[in-house]
């Protein structure tokens, strides 16, 4: 006797919307811990990070990116599927999940193509924002369609173990050294010649025979406050440099009569060195830098 092939199981749409949220909001929560980890491979601020007003960024971005995920889903998503379920039977008698990214790519490429071309965007970025909004928005729509029992469930468990996961890896891999932590350049004294600023006026301008000239420089003393303008100091002098026991514990001194800095420490990046000092504690956060110019006048 012949059997009927069996009808699909049809899809809940309501909970698709629910799971395609779902993967969005911990594609953003994998993004954020993965800048964190990035963070630490790069030079430190030269402002404290205020932890309490981040923690409240955080939460408020949190709903805006709930709220976005569900006009995404609603928009994007969610037709993308039904339309390669649709496309998937007419054209191969059966559905095909190499169709939801195809139905994404084509429904998110005019709205940015529209922006792009009214804000004379180049082409590249373009494509490359265009590939990353298919994937973002095709994971979701490619795990929103399953038909496995405890879809939302296991997709919750599954994500926050991968952006846990995430985070515990990537901590240990900055202890032990697999993930490249921040380490000031080691600059010598052939790195000094040349004129290093500030973000104003201020200048030292080094010179490779141990001579240095001071242009308003800041002074800044132990207990200073970070945010009062520190009095300048100016003149002729010597510099030397100290390489330490480390890239850590390099140091460059100044001697300027009439001025009285403490050993400058260094950090930057090989490409863009700087040398610093610390604003009130050592521990505070707040640091006054200045930066080696690219010319190197």
């Amino acid at each position: 006797m012949h059997e009927e092939p069996e009808e699909p199981e049809q899809r809940s749409y309501g909970l698709m919307l629910l799971v395609s949220v779902l993967v969005g909001c911990l594609e953003v929560a994998l993004t954020v811990v993965v800048i964190f980890l990035y963070v630490e491979t790069q030079p430190p601020p030269d402002t404290p990070v205020d932890h309490t007003a981040l923690a409240g960024s955080l939460l408020s971005l949190g709903m805006i990116v709930a709220v976005l995920a569900v006009l995404l889903t609603l928009i994007f998503v969610l037709p993308s599927v039904a339309l390669a379920d649709l496309l998937g039977r007419l054209i191969g008698g059966r559905e095909a999940w190499w169709w939801v990214p195809l139905m994404v790519a084509a429904l998110v490429a005019p709205p940015i193509w529209a922006f792009a071309s009214y804000n004379d965007v180049e082409t590249r970025p373009v494509l490359v924002f265009w590939a990353i909004a298919t994937a973002s928005l095709s994971a979701g729509g490619l795990i929103a369609r399953l038909r496995h029992p405890g879809l939302l469930r296991r997709v919750a468990l599954g994500g926050a173990a991968l952006v846990t996961g995430t985070g515990l890896l990537g901590s240990l891999g900055l202890t032990a050294g697999l993930l490249p932590a921040y380490e000031p350049p080691a600059i010598g004294p052939a790195a000094m010649p040349g004129t290093w600023g500030d973000h104003t006026e201020g200048r030292l301008v080094f010179t490779s025979d141990g001579r240095v000239t001071a242009f308003g420089v800041g002074e800044h003393r132990p207990g200073d406050d970070p945010h009062v303008l520190p009095l300048q100091c100016s003149g002729s002098g010597t510099w030397s440099y100290e390489p330490g026991r480390g890239v850590r514990s390099q140091k460059v001194r100044i001697r300027v009569p009439g001025c009285s800095w403490p050993a400058w420490s260094v950090g930057g990046t090989e490409r863009e060195p700087r040398i610093y000092q610390d604003i009130g504690r050592p521990d505070s956060g707040y640091l006054y830098e200045l930066e080696k110019a690219t010319d190197g006048s």
